[in-house]
């Protein structure tokens, strides 16, 4: 069909909504969680498709507009904290009506890695 999508994939080296349920319902008692990712832009790229890693703030910006540009699909890689949680989320047997939502105001957690 050669449509042209990006993929973002928002890595922070864990199965995030495993671990996100494991602090959330089972105190912390992490297990299984921990991820040894491949290099995924590099990965994108044996594939023929454009790839891109994020690592710091300042860097979201021009890749998305270089991946928006690109002719080909581009995966970009935004490589996370590992505590960032992810919201709305679902606890596991429930309706979407009983949905976790961000806390308000959500705090903005600025990291050393963040430019």
């Amino acid at each position: 069909e050669k449509i042209k999508i990006n993929v973002a994939i928002i890595n922070n080296g864990y199965l995030g909504m495993v671990r996100q349920w494991q602090e959330f319902f089972y105190e912390r008692r992490y297990a299984a969680t921990p991820l040894l990712s491949p290099d995924f832009a590099k990965l994108a790229e044996c594939f023929g498709l454009g790839g891109a890693t994020v690592k710091t703030r300042g860097e979201v910006e021009p890749t998305v507009e270089r991946a928006r540009a690109d002719e080909r699909t581009v995966v970009i890689d935004f490589q996370v904290e590992q505590e960032d949680t992810v919201y709305p989320m679902v606890p596991a047997g429930a309706d979407l009506h009983n949905m976790i939502r961000r806390p308000s105001p959500a705090p903005i957690v600025e990291t050393a890695d963040d430019e």
